[in-house]
Order: C-alpha cells, then sequence, then structure tokens
C-alpha cells in the first residue's frame, strides 16, 4: 500500500518530521495555516479563535485514551454531523481506522521521550481513486481554551480533532465540512463503494418481507465491515434539526454501531420459543439526545431481556447519544440510510467474490461534435451520445451488476463559490454482440436501464443483467459541463469494460488491398417460431450464428422451445457487398448441433427497416426450398458509417 499513496501537496511526513526533529523545533503547516482562512470563508468566527497544540491545551496528551471508540467523538461549532458520524463508524473497525491513521503508536507523544515529538501527524484517504496522505500540524483552533470543533469526551485524546483537520486540510477549510453526506467521507475512509436506500420509496416500513431483506442485508454488510449511517430528511427547510415527539433529530446523520438479532426471555425460553427481535443500535454525534420510545434506554421493553444479554449488547442507560430501536420502527422513523460495502474482490474467501472493473473518464466539452464528449443527459436527444461510451459484457445467462459513478469532490471549490456538486447519472443499452465503436443513433438501440439523476457525488444502482453486450453511458445532466469522474462495475464474472473511443473502423496502410468498409447494417433478430419437431421431439434449444463475410457472430442457447424470443442483434461493416448476410438457426445437442434453417439478406441502404417475418430455408442459395419455421427480424443498412 505504501507505494500506491500519494502524498498530498507533495508533502512527505517522514521527510518533513525528520527535519523537524534535526532542527528540535515544531512543525507548522505552511500549507494549511493556523490562521482564519484556514477556518471560514463566509462566515464570522464564533469567538476570539487561538491555534493551540494539544500540550498547551492539557497535560499528557494522547491520540487513544483507553483504546479507540465511537464514543470518542462530540460534534462542536460546525454542521458537519455527517463527517462525525462516519469517524464514529470508522472507529468500529480496526482494520479501517488503521489505514487511516497509520501508525498510530508512533505518531502518538511519548511522555518519556518528548523530544521525539515534533507536532506533526498524517492520516491517510481514499481520495478520488487514490490512498493520499495529508499531513498537519498539531495546532487547532480553541476558544478559551477549549476546542471549538470536533472534539472527544476525553479532555486529553485528540485523534478526532486531528482527523478532522487532515480533512478539512483536504477539502480547503473548516467551512467546506459544513454539510454533507455521511456516504462521502465512508467512502474517503475505505476507498469502498457506498449505496444509499430510500426508505420510504421502498416502503420498509410497511412490506414485512422487504424489511426482512433489508435487515439482513444490513446485517451482513455490517458483520463484513461495512459502515451504515442513517438520517430523517426533513419535509420542510425550517424543520432541518428540529425533534420528532420521540427525541429523534431531523436533518442530522446518525452512525449504526450495532445491528442483531435479539432473543427474549431467559434463555431457555428463548431457545423454545425461538422469539427474536431485530434490533438495530445508532449514535448521535452530539454525544446526547436519544430516541425515547420503545427500547430506549430505560423504556420496560427491556424487562423481556435477560441481565445477561444485556449485558453482551452493551446497554447503557446514560445520555451518552448512543441508543437501541426495533427494527420496523427504525424503518418507519428514518428515511435515508447509507451503506459503505468492502465489497470482496479476493479469490481466496469463503464468501461471495465480485469481479470489479474500473475506468477513469471525463466529461469534456468542444465545439466540434465529434470530439464534444459532454452532451448531457438523456433528455438532451441531440448531444447525449457525445458522452465517454463504455462497453461490458454479462458471459452468464443472468448476472447481479454493481454500478457507481463516482464525481471528483467539488468541496475544494467552495472559496470560489463553484463547490456544488453536478448532477450526475447513467444510462444502460444492450446493443449488438459485437459492437466495438461508438453508438449515433439512439432509435436502433434498447435503453436497458438507468439510474437516478442526482446532486450527489456518487450515484449507485444494482440491477440485474442478461447474457449479452451492453453500452453504459455516464452523463452530466447539462450538456457543456465539464468534469472527472471514475466508474466502477461489479459482476460475477469478468466483464471487459472498456471505453468505446473510435466512431468507425480506422484506415491502415492494408486497406487499399484488403479493402475498407463501405456499408454499415445492423441486424436485430427478434424470435423464431415453429421449428420443425423431428423425429418427435418435444422441445429444442434453438441458437443463432449470424454471418457476414468472414465474421459471425453467435446467439446465447434458449431452451427447451420450439418458439424462441431472442432479441439478439449483430453489426456489420461491410467491405464486400456482394457478401449476403445470413442468419442460421441451430439446435444445440449433447454430441453434435442440428441445422434448422437459415434467412440470407442481402442488406441495402432502401430496403424496408420495419420488423419482418421470413420463411427458414435450406442451407445454399436465398431460394433454396422452404423448411418449417419463421424468423423475425429487424434490418437497417446504410452508406455512413456514422449513421448506426
Amino acid at each position: 500500500m505504501l507505494a500506491m499513496v500519494k502524498p498530498f501537496k507533495g508533502q512527505k511526513y517522514h521527510e518533513l518530521k525528520q527535519a523537524c526533529l534535526r532542527e528540535h523545533r515544531l512543525f507548522e503547516d505552511p500549507e494549511f495555516l493556523a490562521g482564519n482562512e484556514s477556518l471560514f470563508f463566509s462566515r464570522r468566527l464564533p469567538g476570539p479563535v487561538e491555534w493551540k497544540r494539544p500540550k498547551d491545551i492539557c497535560d499528557n496528551p494522547h491520540l487513544f485514551v483507553g483504546g479507540i471508540s465511537s464514543h470518542d467523538l462530540h460534534q462542536g461549532k460546525l454542521g458537519n454531523c455527517w463527517f462525525v458520524a462516519a469517524c464514529s463508524c470508522l472507529a468500529l473497525q480496526e482494520c479501517l481506522w488503521k489505514k487511516v491513521i497509520p501508525k498510530a503508536k508512533e505518531q502518538d507523544w511519548d511522555c518519556r521521550r518528548p523530544e521525539k515529538h515534533a507536532g506533526i501527524f498524517h492520516f491517510r484517504f481514499w481520495s478520488f481513486g487514490d490512498w493520499t496522505d495529508v499531513v498537519i500540524d498539531d495546532r487547532l483552533p480553541t476558544i478559551n481554551g477549549e476546542l471549538i470543533f470536533c472534539h472527544s469526551n476525553v479532555p486529553n485524546e485528540f485523534w478526532s480533532a486531528l482527523l478532522e483537520k487532515a480533512y478539512a486540510k483536504l477539502v480547503g477549510c473548516y467551512e467546506a465540512l459544513d454539510g454533507g453526506n455521511t456516504a462521502d467521507a465512508m467512502t474517503d475512509f475505505t476507498g469502498a463503494v457506498s449505496e444509499s436506500i430510500d426508505l420510504r420509496k421502498g416502503n420498509y416500513g410497511k412490506f414485512l418481507l422487504e424489511q426482512t431483506k433489508l435487515f439482513e442485508d444490513l446485517l451482513k454488510a455490517h458483520d463484513r465491515g461495512g459502515l451504515i449511517s442513517c438520517s430523517i430528511l426533513p419535509d420542510m427547510a425550517n424543520e432541518r434539526q428540529g425533534t420528532t415527539e420521540q427525541g429523534l433529530v431531523r436533518g442530522h446523520a446518525y452512525s449504526v454501531t450495532d445491528i442483531r438479532k435479539l432473543r427474549l426471555g431467559g434463555r431457555l425460553l428463548a431457545f423454545f420459543k425461538a422469539e427474536k427481535l431485530f434490533m438495530i443500535r445508532m449514535r448521535n454525534p452530539w454525544g446526547k439526545r436519544e430516541w425515547n420510545g420503545p427500547w430506549s434506554d430505560s423504556s420496560d421493553e427491556w424487562h423481556r431481556v435477560s441481565e445477561v444479554e444485556k449485558k453482551n449488547m452493551g446497554l447503557s442507560v446514560t445520555d451518552d447519544g448512543e441508543f437501541w430501536m426495533a427494527f420496523d420502527d427504525w424503518c418507519n422513523n428514518f428515511t435515508d440510510v447509507d451503506i459503505c460495502r468492502n465489497l470482496n474482490t479476493s479469490i481466496f474467501s469463503i464468501h461471495k467474490t465480485w469481479e470489479k472493473a474500473t475506468v477513469r473518464g471525463a466529461w469534456l466539452h468542444d465545439e466540434d461534435p465529434l470530439i464534444n464528449r459532454a452532451g448531457g443527459c438523456f433528455n438532451n436527444r441531440a448531444t447525449f451520445l457525445q458522452n465517454p461510451q463504455y462497453v461490458f459484457n454479462i458471459n452468464k445467462e443472468e448476472d447481479k451488476v454493481l454500478i457507481s459513478l463516482q464525481q471528483r469532490d467539488r468541496r475544494p471549490y467552495r472559496k470560489d463559490g463553484r463547490g456544488e456538486n453536478y448532477i450526475i447519472g447513467f444510462e444502460i443499452f444492450r446493443v449488438e454482440l459485437n459492437r466495438e465503436y461508438r453508438l449515433h443513433r439512439l432509435q436502433v438501440q434498447e435503453r436497458v436501464v438507468g439510474s437516478t439523476y442526482i446532486d450527489s457525488r456518487t450515484v449507485f444502482l444494482r440491477t440485474i443483467l442478461k447474457k449479452g453486450r451492453y453500452v453504459i453511458i455516464p452523463t452530466l445532466f447539462q450538456p457543456g459541463d465539464i468534469s472527472e469522474f471514475i466508474l466502477k462495475l461489479f459482476t460475477d464474472v469478468p466483464s471487459e469494460l472498456r471505453e468505446l473511443t473510435l466512431d468507425k473502423p480506422e484506415p491502415w496502410c492494408g486497406s487499399f488491398l484488403c479493402g475498407y468498409p463501405q456499408r454499415v447494417t445492423q441486424l436485430s433478430v427478434h424470435s423464431v417460431e415453429g421449428l420443425d419437431r423431428q423425429n418427435g421431439s418435444r422441445s429444442a434449444n434453438p441458437y443463432l450464428i449470424i454471418k457476414c463475410g468472414r465474421e459471425s457472430v453467435r446467439s446465447p442457447v434458449q431452451k427447451e422451445t420450439f418458439d424462441a424470443v431472442f432479441d439478439t442483434q449483430a453489426i456489420f461493416y461491410r467491405k464486400n457487398l456482394k457478401d449476403p448476410i445470413v442468419v442460421q438457426v441451430w439446435n444445440k445437442k449433447l454430441l453434435c448441433d442440428q441445422f434448422l434453417g437459415q434467412v440470407t439478406l442481402v442488406g441495402e441502404p432502401g430496403d424496408s427497416r420495419e420488423l419482418r417475418t421470413l420463411q427458414l430455408r435450406d442451407k445454399g442459395a436465398p431460394d433454396a426450398p422452404p423448411v418449417t419455421g419463421h424468423l423475425s427480424l429487424k434490418v437497417v443498412s446504410t452508406d455512413n458509417l456514422m449513421e448506426l
């Protein structure tokens, strides 16, 4: 990992620390000055701010006191509950926080060797696809000797305050942390994929089956080291940070600190009755203000739980901001949940593994439509296909696909008034099985699924795709806007994700001998009907072979049917116009596949582009004897190689 970490602003922690130790001085960061410009750019200071080092705030400062805990954090005078909630989640996973706070013991103060402390720390964040090492000095903003931003409930513990400062440096200043999405911070702590779920849209509070599926999904994510947070969207802007009758704060991020199935009653009674309750535990980053409904800290419901079980759950009746809820109450009170998943891509695992493909791209504007890559969303039909295009394959009969589109973080531009996220999204089209060039016409492609369009840093989609070839087109909502993005695709088997860069075949030195395409023909085979029931067979396993010249395309096999729906496409850039297009129907058999019939097409530009039903014929010329069965298809031919 060390070889892949990039130093932020070129600052290398070990070199800077050694220089300070040699010169017997404490580090002062020239890239993030201890001044007002590092605090706010549009707000007034909350009072006379003085930057102090931890050794000037308390005696015997440390990064951790009694270990790291989700209880260590308290939000300060900044609207960054989203960040503090993510830090609470991070503290629960040792393998994750050790990446963010590298070699914490070596960085810590050593009271026995104070001369080894140089007032310098470093933290690591996953910044737009790269682990980035951020160096800071340990001067922290205070008022009347007290920290004004994130702090611990233990006076001499400083990991949370220093981590917050490093993150503020990464995005420009402290004010840039005001308001945000917990999923973004969780992604920056892990490099993992974040998914946002709208609990109202999914009706999880009403449908028990969907609620159970969600609980099992969250439980699995939590058990495998994922980070989870939740919030309540206010109905109106003036309700932000208003409190519900049962003590929950609207417009406020909570960290999920535990999920479990609770046994009710004594151990013996619970064993025989198998009575279990789905439970979820959360923490308010304020360190106070808890849920006061059923299963709150001192509610009567806890009398149904054994003392041993209470101890195992870590039940506390103090107002520390952490509380339990029944999962159905949680679904009915919260509106949004963010899940940061550590998707398993290791081949050495007993758990489900994913094949991951990642590409970087950019939406770049140019007046030339052949070069322009900022065409806007699908509503802009004239320019939409000018966006970047990526092709991938689904190589199973059916595959679960996870797609994440992330734009570059806009927070560093907030000082310049350009810090708002762009609205982003993507569309997926099913295309020809042999598509190798960019799409140029929407009317001949099947739009399969698309993401929501939202002004979020990351857009996520989970879907099921059938076997075939697809093109995904990531876009900004407005044409002409420019930005960078990272596209991640997770499938069961490798997808061969790659960008389509060429508009048509390129001429090469041998073109004058071998020829250059003069026509492009797209073939869409819808179905075959009434195949020959030879030898009394009860069913067939038909598939297609589509040929043109030396190129051929084979469709997936349709099992046990004489009337198969293929919806298969192929495209051919034709050098010799005398070569016809032949569509053959074959029957997949154990030893030797059986030919069932074919159709032969000329593919002229003037031919009908409507759906046609053609008689299957034997091998040979177009007028070969007919055989049982009909093929339904569309053919589109044009001498403009950039029309399809």
